[in-house]
């Protein structure tokens, strides 16, 4: 196995799935630290947008060829996704306890992204000069793969991984924190 491929085989295998059990991990922390009633349906939807902030580079990379088009969508979302993590550590900390659990699972979802993005760099090192350097004709379009990483049954399989482990959890902290917002409000859900 080359390094191209290697390179490859460790993000599919080894950095996304740990992404999707430290968005779990976090997740289960903030259900202990009842969410809902502390900083509530803000930072819960905050944690939504982050999860989507990196859910679309992340899919953009699995389906299209990485062009200089892709590499700012994933520039552009590792960027926006900071802010929101920012964001969430201000709507956060005054409102409810950090764990030292969420707060290592933090450290894998603030920097596992940054990873991700660099191993992404490397393995693509010819577009990233292009990048740089503005020679960006011919690259500014969405090209699907033709062969996907990691085979026809990675794609699904992935999506499902993660819709049992970070997207039903969040939906549901979502709810949790939305009926709980409409019923301090007296609205009963």
């Amino acid at each position: 196995m080359d390094t191209h491929a290697l390179l490859i085989t460790v993000l599919l295998y080894v950095f996304l799935p740990l992404w999707g059990v430290a968005g779990f991990v976090d997740w289960c922390c903030h259900r202990a630290s009842k969410i809902e009633a502390t900083s509530g349906l803000k930072e819960s939807l905050i944690h939504s947008l982050m999860g989507i902030q990196i859910a679309i580079p992340i899919l953009f990379c699995l389906v299209y060829r990485v062009n200089v088009l892709v590499l700012l969508v994933c520039l552009v979302a590792w960027v926006l996704h900071e802010v929101a993590a920012h964001l969430d550590l201000h709507v956060a900390t005054p409102q409810r306890e950090i764990s030292v659990w969420e707060m290592h699972a933090h450290t894998y979802l603030g920097s596992l992204p940054l990873y991700m993005l660099a191993m992404i760099f490397v393995i693509n090192w010819p577009v990233v000069l292009d990048l740089v350097s503005l020679d960006w004709q011919g690259q500014m379009t969405l090209e699907p793969i033709r062969a996907p990483h990691g085979g026809e049954d990675y794609l699904p399989f992935y999506l499902t991984f993660m819709g049992v482990l970070c997207v039903a959890p969040y939906a549901e902290e979502n709810l949790r924190c939305l009926r709980q917002a409409l019923t301090k409000r007296g609205v009963w859900l």
